[in-house]
């Protein structure tokens, strides 16, 4: 759990925290396309984006038994929670926290620097984190790979 936290905040921390703090300094811009409605918008995505974070850090953590850094990672596929909707909810999430700010803050650069992110995240799943799972899991993790998206949530959850 200890390991969880520290990477909690290494981690998702600085890419959806502190970068978008020295990017903006937390000082907000006009509405995003002069559309004063995208900030509430943007504080929930925000909300939500940061608890469905905590949510997976923390079944990592208890279901999985271990973190989500590769060098400690679980020792269980995690096929629960909001893993039964998309494969990366993470991922989804920390690039939500990112749009959510551009949008509250009204930061046009944020929204560039999260589609990097979630650029970055893309190759990191396709080129490590897939292999890998699939090394380790098997025919376990591709039942779940076929049955749950990568990136799009399904409408229902999937039943493992």
């Amino acid at each position: 759990m200890v390991g969880a936290a520290l990477f909690f905040v290494a981690a998702p921390g600085t890419v959806a925290g502190w970068v978008p703090w020295l990017i903006t300094r937390w000082r907000p811009g006009p509405p995003l396309f002069g559309w004063p409605f995208l900030r509430p918008v943007g504080a929930v995505i925000v909300l939500v984006g940061l608890l469905a974070l905590v949510e997976c850090f923390a079944r990592f953590a208890l279901r999985g038994l271990g973190t989500p850094a590769p060098v400690y990672p679980t020792r269980r596929l995690v096929v629960t929670g909001l893993y039964r909707y998309v494969r990366n909810p993470m991922y989804v999430a920390v690039t939500a926290l990112i749009v959510g700010q551009a949008l509250l803050l009204g930061r046009p650069a944020l929204l560039g620097y999260g589609f990097g992110v979630w650029l970055v995240f893309h190759l990191f799943v396709l080129l490590y984190e897939e292999p890998a799972l699939q090394a380790k899991h098997g025919s376990e993790y591709a039942a779940y790979r076929a049955a749950v998206r990568r990136w799009w949530p399904r409408l229902r959850p999937w039943p493992p």
